[in-house]
């Protein structure tokens, strides 16, 4: 890996097609795409075609990912696969199966420790902490979450999940991701997704890096339907961004690491893996810039679902259940007048992983930090501290009748229809917030059934609506004003 400065240069410099599922067709020479077919007896400059089919044959059309790259050397080139100590997103050799524990305490964790050089060297594939996983890979069911920290590129080593897609989120640190299909530098406010099957390496500009995965088991990342939205809105088609072609023709000794049915094995090469010339199809890496999402919210009263802040979705087989839903709460007007204007009490049949990229997230501030994560699994409760409600509950802190820009922070969500079994290092994490229930426990009880307030519930009722709401509003405001 070349220096920091340089590597960011790089980054800077590079080129991407824009478009998301978009049939591509690149090349780093001219002429190396073969035309009119895609396997002539003789590839142009005598570079070798391989399919890579992200799903089965005879899936649908409108579902049917693949591509063709054209290669200097055949990826089947290669030492046997063996066993690998390295550990991490899967299992080492000799580790025994790994045990998934369910538990449904509300769980939080304090950022992941970056360690020194000193410390201890880690590349991106050393760095990664498996926190859970629901299904199973080798059936191709569900799903896991991963946390990773890294202080050093990976060198003449790549990585292959044959298990699932990966969609990366870097927190702490810009990545330069090299896959067969050429480079991307994925900053943090910005996510990255490798699926199934693609090689990929990751050098880092700096010496602390930190970040979460998630690792889908089953199907592919999909823009959700927009419904009522109508045909835009959300995240953009044309804002994603896959690399253009280019290639490496160097003889040297490579590692190849693969995860394959939740274990990790490694083999052997003797030229670089990113030998790909050309490709032609629609099973590409890509990458997306969340603060261009075009966010949707209520401009009339109350919170809205989430949902509504979906960036990507894993869908289930059964219509608008998702494996997982990559979700995001980013700068935002908030308008809902007469509203708790933070995300409500809740108890969800999904399970909610929720990790926060900068700033501060407006249910939990001060106690859910950048780079730490929350567990809200199913049916279990959650919701607002108890200051956050103590605040947006009083009309003198908060002004609902006017509208307030929040530009505090980035936080995210992996959401599941699974219930996700835990990893021993994760519950039993020295960053785990053991005490983490108690943000709820000094909740004020408010309820009082005395006439009065009986009065005051019925006539309430009788002005329930918007134009009333900001009547009363700007009744207050000449109220305060004319006080003394």
């Amino acid at each position: 890996g070349g220096s920091s400065s340089s590597m960011a240069a790089e980054g800077s410099k590079l080129e991407y097609l824009r478009g998301f599922g978009n049939h591509f067709r690149s090349e780093a020479l001219p002429g190396a795409l073969p035309n009119g077919q895609n396997n002539p007896q003789q590839c142009p400059y005598g570079l070798y075609a391989e399919q890579l089919s992200g799903t089965a044959f005879t899936i649908p059309r409108s579902h049917n990912l693949r591509t063709w790259l054209y290669r200097i050397h055949p990826s089947v080139q290669h030492s046997k696969m063996s066993p690998s100590t390295i550990g991490g997103m899967g299992r080492a050799a000799g580790e025994p199966e790994r045990a998934f524990q369910v538990d449904p305490n509300q769980m939080r964790w304090q950022p992941l420790h970056i360690p020194t050089k000193e410390e201890r060297p880690l590349n991106f594939v050393e760095g990664i902490v498996t926190i859970g996983q629901a299904g199973d890979p080798r059936t191709k069911t569900g799903l896991a979450v991963h946390n990773y920290v890294a202080n050093t590129s990976m060198v003449q080593k790549c990585m292959t999940n044959a298990d699932g897609d990966l969609l990366i989120v870097p927190q702490e640190g810009p990545l330069l991701i090299t896959t067969e299909f050429g480079k991307m530098r994925v900053i943090p406010n910005e996510i990255c997704v490798v699926q199934r099957g693609m090689r990929f390496k990751v050098e880092v500009e700096q010496d602390a890096n930190r970040g979460y995965i998630l690792e889908t088991f089953q199907g592919h990342f999909e823009l959700p339907d927009l419904g009522p939205i109508g045909s835009n809105g959300l995240a953009n088609p044309w804002d994603f961004e896959s690399p253009v072609a280019a290639f490496e023709d160097k003889k040297e000794e490579w590692i190849c690491y693969t995860k394959f049915g939740g274990a990790m094995f490694e083999m052997e090469q003797s030229f670089s893996p990113f030998n790909v010339v050309a490709y032609n199809g629609n099973y590409v890496p890509f990458k997306y810039d969340l603060r261009k999402f075009n966010c949707m919210n209520s401009v009339t009263y109350d919170h809205p679902d989430p949902s509504i802040y979906t960036v990507l979705t894993c869908p289930s087989a059964v219509k608008g259940v998702a494996v997982a839903d990559f979700v995001i709460f980013p700068p935002r007007w908030m308008a809902m007048e007469h509203s708790f204007r933070p995300p409500w009490f809740h108890r969800n049949t999904m399970t909610e992983y929720m990790g926060l990229i900068c700033g501060e997230y407006d249910a939990k501030k001060g106690g859910f930090v950048p780079g730490g994560a929350s567990l809200h699994s199913c049916m279990t409760p959650h919701g607002p501290d108890s200051d956050t409600f103590k605040r947006h509950s009083d009309p003198e802190q908060v002004d609902t009748s006017k509208p307030a820009f929040f530009d505090g922070g980035l936080a995210f969500m992996f959401e599941t229809t699974y219930m996700l079994g835990l990893t021993e290092a994760a519950i039993h994490a020295p960053n785990r917030e053991l005490t983490y229930q108690q943000c709820w426990q000094d909740m004020p009880t408010n309820f009082e059934p005395t006439e009065e307030h009986k009065q005051e519930a019925l006539a309430q009722q009788e002005s329930n609506h918007l134009l009333a709401w900001r009547a009363d509003a700007a009744d207050s405001s000449k109220k305060r004003k004319a006080a003394p």
